[in-house]
């Protein structure tokens, strides 16, 4: 009985000695607790549909004022993603996803654009990287039927978005808010709701969103934003002035976009003009490689549903 103990001590010294010595099961990991890491291109399969399950899209109808004239209060479109698994016994985080000058409501959850959001999503949430949260993409036009110009449009959207989209939203689904039909204080939820948008969107993200919203939410992502978009300084003054925190401004740009130099002009050296800005811990400036197109957005969505509600603390390649 000793020489076989003996020789299976000796066993267990030669695996150990080639790394093979038996291991504990590894302790559980909460990815979703982490803090995001920044990457530098799409992984392959987050272009591909989950194998099993996913979540699911559909589609809103919800009434919105003419905030451009005094036409009557007109039946908007958007759609939702609710993420596998939506129980409306628990709370959920809200990303409000804007879409570009040409875009509707389709662009990134529905349609034949090439956006990856909602693969993006589904594995994010499979794979437990983060926590599951509901994403709306709406029509960034303050109404459909006005002729005002294209600026007045996006601009004036601020009012609906405020006043008609997210009291739906909080009635309709399981959000942090604390929804009244007879009025209730969106400030109390605003570290629960963000913002993001590709290159008209983007623009609105940060003159809308970051600008005129930062007292009902608190995260936000812009990519390639181009249009009328403020450029630092206003950004600087805007915030400083409101009281309000920032939790996370993400930004990315390719570095062959037209756009290029408005988006740079908002957010690069933001935390430069700005108390409110820290490089890293609430604010970063991302470029790549890249035009005007879903090779940039598609990945900083994917960044940017790993910061949202989150958080990150990795640096970035420049």
């Amino acid at each position: 009985m000793k020489r076989t103990v003996s020789k299976l001590l000796v066993l267990m010294m030669v695996l150990a000695s080639f790394g093979c010595s038996p291991k504990k099961d590894p302790a559980p990991t909460t990815a979703a607790t982490e803090k995001a890491q920044i990457e530098m291109e799409l992984p392959a399969k987050y272009t591909q549909p989950v194998n099993e399950g996913g979540g699911t899209v559909e589609s809103i109808t919800y009434m919105a004022h003419d905030y451009l004239g005094d036409g009557p209060d007109l039946e908007k479109q958007a759609n939702v993603y609710l993420p596998a698994g939506y129980d409306p016994s628990k709370k959920y985080n809200v990303l409000y996803l804007m879409h570009g000058t040409d875009g509707d409501q389709d662009t990134w959850l529905k349609g034949e654009s090439l956006s990856q959001a909602k693969n993006i999503m589904d594995h994010l949430i499979a794979e437990g990287d983060i926590e599951p949260f509901i994403i709306v993409t709406p029509n960034g036009r303050a109404t459909a039927l006005s002729n005002a110009l294209a600026n007045d449009r996006y601009n004036k959207y601020a009012y609906e978005l405020r006043n008609d989209l997210i009291p739906y939203i909080d009635s309709h689904y399981s959000t942090y808010a604390d929804y009244d039909e007879n009025g209730y204080d969106l400030t109390a939820a605003r570290e629960h709701r963000a913002m993001a948008g590709l290159s008209m969107g983007g623009m609105q993200t940060i003159n809308i969103g970051l600008c005129e919203c930062l007292d009902i939410m608190s995260w936000f992502g812009a990519f390639s934003a181009g249009g009328n978009v403020y450029d630092a300084s206003k950004i600087a003054k805007v915030v400083g002035e409101s009281g309000y925190k920032v939790d996370f401004f993400y930004n990315i740009c390719g570095t062959e976009d037209p756009v290029y130099w408005f988006a740079s002009a908002a957010a690069k050296n933001l935390a430069k003009n700005s108390d409110s800005f820290v490089d890293g811990e609430n604010v970063l400036w991302h470029e790549r490689p890249g035009d005007h197109d879903f090779g940039i957005w598609n990945l900083g969505f994917y960044n940017f549903a790993q910061i949202v509600f989150h958080g990150y603390d990795a640096p970035v390649e420049k």
